[in-house]
């Protein structure tokens, strides 16, 4: 069974720059599920642990992720003028940095006459690793990237189509389909309900898909996923699962197959702050825990008169 608000798992989608990420993110504390002025987040599960450190503004500066005693990956992120300028990822094996799977990440950027984006990637032993150029059409959309390496250079285009209240991203590596996302509305019982469908192709040919309902507050009410039947030129479910939640926290997720069905019930425990986080959540059956340690920084007390000193 796929694990689809599995902690970690999210976080290593958000970090993972797979060729279906081409674009230069800057991370924030909602991003995490989080709210209020958090200065760091410590997840901590039976496989392993992530830190996520913040600035004032809620930007992700640090990530830390620990494998065990001796082996962890640090990232640091930089910033400027609200820009990400430089990121990087130390890796510590045996409690001894790795230089050549350490790397830096240099970023370059020009707003005329549009948005473009000029990533370095160099590992710290000084080897050359890939370069990124990402450009921008004048609507602020990414349209086309450049990828250059050892192996050759390799251009990815970005095709942005809109009819109605639906969008399609069609993503096109060296001129082949990859990817395509439809975004769209429908009514719902409770509302309008935003339907996301992704599909991805193999040379050109599809090959999986997935499609996932959000409500009002953009919350994951379903997640199906499809594989295509090449006989019945069609895609084919292969399982869906169903979110519930409680004021506005999830409480369950229920998963059906053709011929099963399985499901997990989730019960969260939040601090004292205002506004406040859960830093326990535990999955039954199975009883899996996760714990988050989150510190915060101090806000100023409120005064019964604005403008005393």
């Amino acid at each position: 069974m796929k694990k689809h608000c599995s902690i970690l798992f999210l976080f290593s989608v958000l970090f993972n720059l797979t060729s279906w990420s081409q674009e230069v993110q800057i991370f924030q504390v909602g991003d995490f599920g989080l709210v209020g002025k958090v200065k760091s987040c410590l997840v901590i599960t039976d496989y392993g642990r992530e830190l996520f450190e913040f600035n004032e503004d809620g930007i992700l500066t640090k990530t830390v992720t620990q494998y065990n005693e001796l082996d962890q990956d640090i990232t640091y992120y930089k910033y400027q003028g609200g820009e990400l300028v430089e990121k990087r990822m130390e890796s510590y094996k045996n409690n001894t940095l790795d230089e050549s799977t350490s790397m830096a990440n240099f970023y370059e950027i020009d707003t005329v006459p549009n948005r473009k984006v000029l990533e370095k990637i160099i590992s710290y032993d000084k080897q050359f690793l890939e370069q990124q150029e990402y450009q921008y059409d004048g609507q602020g959309n990414l349209v086309r990237t450049v990828s250059s390496n050892t192996d050759g250079v390799d251009e990815t285009t970005f095709e942005h189509t809109q009819v109605k209240n639906e969008t399609t991203v069609s993503t096109f590596t060296n001129g082949i389909l990859e990817k395509s996302v439809r975004t769209s509305e429908k009514n719902g019982p409770k509302g309008k309900l935003k339907v996301v469908l992704t599909k991805e192709y193999i040379d050109g040919e599809p090959n999986r898909a997935t499609e996932e309902v959000f409500n009002m507050s953009n919350k994951l009410v379903t997640y199906e996923e499809f594989v295509y039947d090449i006989n019945e030129k069609e895609f084919v479910s292969q399982q869906k699962q169903y979110y519930s939640y409680s004021n506005s926290v999830l409480s369950k997720v229920v998963t059906k197959t053709l011929n099963t069905e399985a499901a997990e019930e989730y019960i969260f425990q939040f601090d004292s702050h205002k506004p406040s986080n859960w830093v326990k959540q535990i999955v039954t059956p199975k009883n899996d825990y996760t714990t988050r340690v989150i510190k915060y920084y101090e806000e100023p007390e409120p005064s019964d008169h604005p403008n005393k000193k």
